[in-house]
Protein backbone atom coordinates (compact mmCIF):
# COMPACT_ATOMS: atom_id res chain seq x y z
CA UNK A 1 0.00 0.00 0.00
CA UNK A 2 2.52 2.30 0.68
CA UNK A 3 4.27 1.54 -2.73
CA UNK A 4 1.04 2.79 -4.53
CA UNK A 5 0.48 5.63 -2.15
CA UNK A 6 3.83 6.83 -3.05
CA UNK A 7 3.10 6.13 -6.79
CA UNK A 8 -0.05 8.09 -6.60
CA UNK A 9 1.58 11.15 -4.84
CA UNK A 10 4.19 11.20 -7.77
CA UNK A 11 1.46 11.56 -10.61
CA UNK A 12 -0.65 14.14 -8.23
CA UNK A 13 2.51 15.98 -7.79
CA UNK A 14 3.48 15.59 -11.99
CA UNK A 15 0.27 16.78 -13.14
CA UNK A 16 0.05 19.49 -10.63
CA UNK A 17 3.64 21.03 -12.03
CA UNK A 18 2.57 20.44 -15.43
CA UNK A 19 -1.10 22.68 -14.85
CA UNK A 20 0.69 25.52 -12.64
CA UNK A 21 3.24 25.42 -16.12
CA UNK A 22 0.62 25.65 -18.40
CA UNK A 23 -1.55 28.36 -17.08
CA UNK A 24 1.68 30.42 -16.20
CA UNK A 25 2.61 29.97 -19.82
CA UNK A 26 5.57 28.66 -19.85
CA UNK A 27 4.88 25.99 -21.78
CA UNK A 28 5.53 26.10 -25.56
CA UNK A 29 2.64 24.43 -27.44
CA UNK A 30 2.71 23.64 -31.13
CA UNK A 31 1.68 26.55 -33.26
CA UNK A 32 1.67 28.94 -30.56
CA UNK A 33 4.23 31.87 -30.57
CA UNK A 34 5.46 32.93 -27.19
CA UNK A 35 6.38 36.27 -27.09
CA UNK A 36 9.29 36.65 -24.86
CA UNK A 37 11.41 34.07 -27.19
CA UNK A 38 11.27 36.35 -30.20
CA UNK A 39 14.37 38.59 -31.32
CA UNK A 40 14.37 41.71 -33.07
CA UNK A 41 15.70 41.25 -36.34
CA UNK A 42 18.21 43.72 -38.74
CA UNK A 43 16.63 45.83 -40.87
CA UNK A 44 16.77 44.87 -44.44
CA UNK A 45 18.85 47.00 -47.02
CA UNK A 46 15.76 48.69 -49.32
CA UNK A 47 17.48 48.25 -52.96
CA UNK A 48 14.37 49.91 -54.91
CA UNK A 49 11.92 52.35 -53.95
CA UNK A 50 8.49 53.43 -55.42
CA UNK A 51 10.20 51.48 -59.03
CA UNK A 52 13.68 53.20 -58.73
CA UNK A 53 16.59 51.18 -58.23
CA UNK A 54 18.89 52.45 -55.25
CA UNK A 55 22.77 51.59 -54.73
CA UNK A 56 24.02 50.09 -52.20
CA UNK A 57 25.37 51.48 -48.66
CA UNK A 58 28.32 49.88 -49.57
CA UNK A 59 28.20 51.86 -53.26
CA UNK A 60 30.76 54.53 -51.87
CA UNK A 61 34.46 55.24 -52.03
CA UNK A 62 36.22 56.12 -48.97
CA UNK A 63 37.51 59.80 -49.37
CA UNK A 64 37.25 61.21 -45.93
CA UNK A 65 39.75 63.37 -44.74
CA UNK A 66 40.88 61.30 -41.79
CA UNK A 67 39.31 57.60 -42.39
CA UNK A 68 35.73 56.68 -40.84
CA UNK A 69 35.18 58.23 -37.27
CA UNK A 70 33.95 56.55 -34.60
CA UNK A 71 31.95 59.03 -32.51
CA UNK A 72 31.35 58.39 -28.50
CA UNK A 73 27.37 58.56 -28.32
CA UNK A 74 27.30 58.33 -24.57
CA UNK A 75 28.74 62.17 -24.36
CA UNK A 76 27.26 62.89 -28.15
CA UNK A 77 25.74 66.37 -28.77
CA UNK A 78 24.27 67.96 -31.63
CA UNK A 79 24.95 71.83 -31.16
CA UNK A 80 23.03 74.36 -32.75
CA UNK A 81 24.53 77.93 -32.27
CA UNK A 82 25.47 81.15 -33.75
CA UNK A 83 23.42 83.84 -34.79
CA UNK A 84 20.61 81.75 -33.06
CA UNK A 85 18.11 83.10 -30.35
CA UNK A 86 17.75 80.03 -28.26
CA UNK A 87 21.32 77.72 -28.57
CA UNK A 88 20.49 73.50 -28.46
CA UNK A 89 22.80 70.86 -27.35
CA UNK A 90 20.69 67.75 -28.57
CA UNK A 91 21.65 64.15 -27.92
CA UNK A 92 20.89 61.84 -30.79
CA UNK A 93 17.28 60.54 -29.62
CA UNK A 94 16.41 63.97 -29.07
CA UNK A 95 17.28 64.86 -32.89
CA UNK A 96 15.54 61.73 -33.89
CA UNK A 97 12.30 62.63 -31.99
CA UNK A 98 11.74 65.58 -34.03
CA UNK A 99 9.36 64.22 -37.60
CA UNK A 100 11.16 62.29 -39.91
CA UNK A 101 11.30 62.63 -43.74
CA UNK A 102 12.28 59.72 -46.53
CA UNK A 103 13.33 61.60 -49.63
CA UNK A 104 15.59 59.12 -52.49
CA UNK A 105 18.57 62.02 -53.43
CA UNK A 106 21.86 61.43 -55.64
CA UNK A 107 25.11 62.11 -54.17
CA UNK A 108 27.38 63.03 -56.85
CA UNK A 109 31.58 62.62 -56.36
CA UNK A 110 33.91 64.83 -57.76
CA UNK A 111 35.55 61.81 -58.29
CA UNK A 112 33.01 60.85 -61.12
CA UNK A 113 31.12 58.42 -59.17
CA UNK A 114 27.70 58.70 -58.07
CA UNK A 115 24.86 56.62 -55.32
CA UNK A 116 21.46 57.03 -55.14
CA UNK A 117 20.07 56.51 -51.97
CA UNK A 118 16.38 56.54 -49.80
CA UNK A 119 17.73 59.02 -47.22
CA UNK A 120 15.72 59.07 -44.03
CA UNK A 121 16.29 62.17 -41.62
CA UNK A 122 15.02 65.36 -39.93
CA UNK A 123 14.89 68.64 -41.90
CA UNK A 124 17.60 70.96 -40.96
CA UNK A 125 15.32 74.12 -41.42
CA UNK A 126 13.28 72.55 -38.38
CA UNK A 127 16.10 72.33 -36.40
CA UNK A 128 17.09 75.61 -36.77
CA UNK A 129 13.49 76.75 -36.25
CA UNK A 130 13.53 75.56 -33.31
CA UNK A 131 16.81 77.00 -32.38
CA UNK A 132 15.67 80.57 -33.80
CA UNK A 133 17.50 82.24 -36.83
CA UNK A 134 18.38 85.50 -36.10
CA UNK A 135 17.31 88.21 -39.06
CA UNK A 136 21.27 88.55 -39.86
CA UNK A 137 21.85 84.96 -40.60
CA UNK A 138 21.98 84.08 -43.60
CA UNK A 139 24.84 81.17 -44.19
CA UNK A 140 25.06 77.51 -42.21
CA UNK A 141 27.94 76.02 -41.23
CA UNK A 142 28.78 72.32 -40.34
CA UNK A 143 30.92 71.26 -38.46
CA UNK A 144 32.48 67.43 -38.32
CA UNK A 145 33.84 65.06 -35.45
CA UNK A 146 37.44 64.98 -37.73
CA UNK A 147 37.76 68.59 -38.32
CA UNK A 148 35.82 69.27 -41.13
CA UNK A 149 33.67 72.01 -42.19
CA UNK A 150 31.25 73.61 -44.87
CA UNK A 151 28.87 75.46 -45.32
CA UNK A 152 25.53 76.41 -47.24
CA UNK A 153 23.19 79.36 -47.81
CA UNK A 154 20.57 79.39 -45.27
CA UNK A 155 18.04 80.19 -47.87
CA UNK A 156 19.31 76.94 -49.85
CA UNK A 157 18.43 74.71 -46.44
CA UNK A 158 14.95 76.24 -45.79
CA UNK A 159 13.77 76.06 -49.61
CA UNK A 160 15.02 72.79 -50.46
CA UNK A 161 13.91 70.54 -47.19
CA UNK A 162 17.71 69.49 -47.03
CA UNK A 163 17.85 66.48 -44.68
CA UNK A 164 20.36 65.77 -41.98
CA UNK A 165 20.04 61.92 -42.07
CA UNK A 166 20.27 59.17 -39.67
CA UNK A 167 19.29 56.14 -42.36
CA UNK A 168 19.57 55.44 -45.70
CA UNK A 169 17.97 52.39 -47.11
CA UNK A 170 15.77 51.41 -44.58
CA UNK A 171 18.91 50.43 -42.19
CA UNK A 172 21.06 53.11 -39.60
CA UNK A 173 23.33 55.31 -41.38
CA UNK A 174 26.47 53.34 -41.23
CA UNK A 175 29.59 54.57 -39.45
CA UNK A 176 31.43 55.04 -42.23
CA UNK A 177 28.79 56.74 -43.89
CA UNK A 178 29.19 59.19 -41.42
CA UNK A 179 26.94 57.88 -38.42
CA UNK A 180 25.28 59.44 -36.14
CA UNK A 181 24.37 62.21 -38.46
CA UNK A 182 25.22 63.12 -42.32
CA UNK A 183 24.37 66.21 -44.49
CA UNK A 184 21.83 65.15 -47.69
CA UNK A 185 22.85 68.27 -49.74
CA UNK A 186 21.09 67.41 -52.70
CA UNK A 187 22.12 69.06 -56.13
CA UNK A 188 25.36 69.87 -54.50
CA UNK A 189 28.73 68.08 -55.27
CA UNK A 190 29.58 65.58 -52.61
CA UNK A 191 32.44 67.41 -50.46
CA UNK A 192 29.16 69.65 -49.29
CA UNK A 193 27.66 66.39 -47.37
CA UNK A 194 29.39 66.71 -44.64
CA UNK A 195 29.36 63.27 -42.46
CA UNK A 196 29.73 62.82 -38.27
CA UNK A 197 27.51 66.18 -37.70
CA UNK A 198 28.78 67.35 -34.52
CA UNK A 199 28.05 71.56 -34.60
CA UNK A 200 25.17 73.40 -36.95
CA UNK A 201 26.54 77.29 -36.58
CA UNK A 202 23.98 80.13 -37.95
CA UNK A 203 26.58 82.95 -39.67
CA UNK A 204 26.46 86.29 -41.56
CA UNK A 205 29.55 85.32 -43.77
CA UNK A 206 28.52 83.74 -47.20
CA UNK A 207 32.30 84.13 -48.31
CA UNK A 208 33.02 81.15 -45.07
CA UNK A 209 35.54 78.45 -46.41
CA UNK A 210 35.59 74.95 -45.32
CA UNK A 211 38.25 72.09 -45.46
CA UNK A 212 37.89 71.74 -49.26
CA UNK A 213 37.04 75.35 -50.26
CA UNK A 214 40.02 76.67 -48.81
CA UNK A 215 41.98 74.46 -51.11
CA UNK A 216 40.16 75.72 -54.55
CA UNK A 217 36.50 74.11 -54.38
CA UNK A 218 33.58 75.67 -55.34
CA UNK A 219 32.19 77.84 -51.79
CA UNK A 220 28.44 76.76 -53.90
CA UNK A 221 29.37 73.38 -54.77
CA UNK A 222 26.69 73.09 -57.55
CA UNK A 223 26.73 70.15 -59.30
CA UNK A 224 25.11 72.37 -62.53
CA UNK A 225 29.18 73.73 -62.38
CA UNK A 226 32.27 73.03 -62.02
CA UNK A 227 33.65 72.53 -58.19
CA UNK A 228 36.45 74.32 -58.85
CA UNK A 229 36.52 78.16 -58.59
Amino acid sequence: MDFKRTILLVIIIAVAIVYIADISGLLIKPGVPVANTSRVLAAAEVRNYQGEKLSSVTDFRENSIKGPQHVNMSNYRLEIGGLVTTPLSLTYNEVKGLPGYQKVVTLHCVEGWDATILWEGVKVSDLINTAGARPDANTVIFYAYDGYSTSLPLDYIENNDILLAYGMNNVTLPEDRGYPFQLVAEDKWGYKWIKWVTKIELSNDPSYRGYWEQRGYSIGGDTSRSFFT
